[in-house]
This record gives C-alpha cells, structure tokens and sequence, in this order.
C-alpha cells in the first residue's frame, strides 16, 4: 500500500494524512493524492508533508492511488463524485455517515471493493480504533496504522457504532455548558476554560486503562453521598437516560434507513 488518495479533505481527511505522514513510524510514509475540494487544507498538507500532492480533479486522485478513501459530504456526494472512472483493481473506502457500501458501488458503477469505515479525529494521534465493514486486509492494514481496525460482521453492526459517533459533540457542549454555567457564578472565562479542560483531560487519560470496565471507573470516581454521585443520580437520572437511548435509537432507525428515503422528523 504505497498510493492513497483522499477526496474530501474536510476534518477526517486531514486527520488521516497527518497520522500517515507525521507518525515517524519505521516503515516509509505512503504517498498520498488529495483532491482539490478543501483547497486550503490540502494546500497546508502538501507542504507540511513531504509526498502529499493536490490533484488538478478527483479522477487524476483515482487513477494515482490504490486505495481511494471517500470523505466527502453525503449530501455532496453525487456531485463530487459523478463521472468517476474506479478501475476494478482498486480498493475504495467509504467513510460517508449512511451511505452503504451498495449505494457507493451504484454512484461509481464500479466492481472495485468497497469499504465503510468509522475513522475518528484521533487518527492524527494513531490512537482511532476504526470500525470497518466488510473485513479487507487491505483497509485494515491502513487502520491499523493509525491506531487499529476493528471490523464488524455486517452493516447493522457497523450503523451501531456510527450512532454512537454522533455523540461525539455532546460531548464537547456537556464541557461547555460546565464553563457556562461557572462563568455565571463569576468565575473568569478562561480560568474556568482551563479548569474544565483539565478536568476531563484526566477523565480521557483513565480511559486508556481498559483492565477497568466504564461503570467501575465510574463507581471508582465517586463516594457514598458525594458530590459526584449527587450530580449523576440527580441529573443524569432514569428520564435523562432513557431520552438518550431513544435518541440514539432514532438516529439508528435513520441509518439503516436507504438514502432517497424520507426521515423521521428529529
């Protein structure tokens, strides 16, 4: 695997290429194709890196790679990709949010192989553990690289775990709603910024401990009648919970579902 292209180089694209080409790994870094969607990406990447070159148009991206990964837009995706020309010889990786692997193959008209794929942001780091379906050693070689593959038996697995990706901003609004509500206690934006990135920075490092299940390092954090069991049983209660299970089943319902078909109103 010596030849990658990306089409769309948006926040996942980027990661992959840095987690390639800014690992310092012992075997040499692959050449990489990008497509001119995400200009100014793609420009900052080809000159950070040595290898990476900015294609004039998506087809001169396939025909210089052996694997073409397809991160654009779902939206997007009959634009940027009509007219492609994927030589069967090829390996395609889809890393489109309900898109499946059938539709890919229709939008391409090619009998090339096809792989989904849950890459995350951490790939810059080579810490994504990649959800990919099918099983290709191709595909999983490359995420292995970047932090390991993890492949799934069929396509309702794998739309499991793209549901629980879309948690991934709430998250980052739970932090930001803690720094919100500080600040209305007078606390400095920044201090209170810092604190609560610091906070959880350490929430992030005890997860890497995996001898330890998740509700052990839960009950391992909090006392009897503490403050952090006051918060959980409080706010995070039967009702919270339940709101988010049926949340994640809409959003799951929504992925299994074909393309072209209408959604169920959020």
């Amino acid at each position: 695997m010596k030849r990658i292209g990306i089409i769309g180089v948006g926040e996942i694209g980027r990661a992959i290429v840095m987690g390639l080409c800014g690992g310092g790994g012992a075997s040499p870094s692959p050449e990489v194709f990008l497509s001119p969607r995400g200009a100014r990406t793609a420009a900052e990447l080809s000159a950070r890196y040595e290898g990476v070159q900015v294609c004039a148009d998506n087809q001169e991206v396939v025909d210089r790679s052996e694997v073409v990964i397809i991160a654009v837009p779902g939206p997007s995706r009959h634009e940027a990709l009509a007219g492609l020309a994927v030589d069967g010889d090829k390996t395609v990786v889809n890393v489109m949010s309900g898109v499946g692997n059938d539709e890919m193959r229709r939008i391409l008209g090619t009998d090339a192989a096809v792989v989904r794929a849950i890459p995350l942001p951490t790939a810059r780091e080579r810490r994504s553990v990649t959800v990919t379906f099918p099983s290709h050693p191709v595909v999983d070689e490359l995420f292995d690289l970047l932090g390991g593959a993890q492949p799934v038996a069929d396509e309702a697995a794998f739309d499991v775990y793209s549901a629980l990706t879309g948690t991934l901003t709430t998250h980052y609004w739970y932090l930001a709603t803690l720094t919100e509500w500080a600040v209305g206690q007078g606390i400095a934006a920044d201090d209170a910024d810092r604190y609560v990135r610091s906070l959880f920075q350490g929430v992030g490092r005890s997860l890497s401990d995996e001898t330890r299940s998740l509700s052990r390092l839960a009950a391992e954090h909090e006392s009897p009648k503490g403050n952090n069991e006051r918060i959980r049983t409080t706010w995070f209660d039967p009702a919270n919970a339940d709101a988010l299970h049926k949340a994640l089943d809409g959003l799951f319902a929504d992925l299994k579902r074909p393309r072209g078909e209408e959604r169920r109103p959020a």
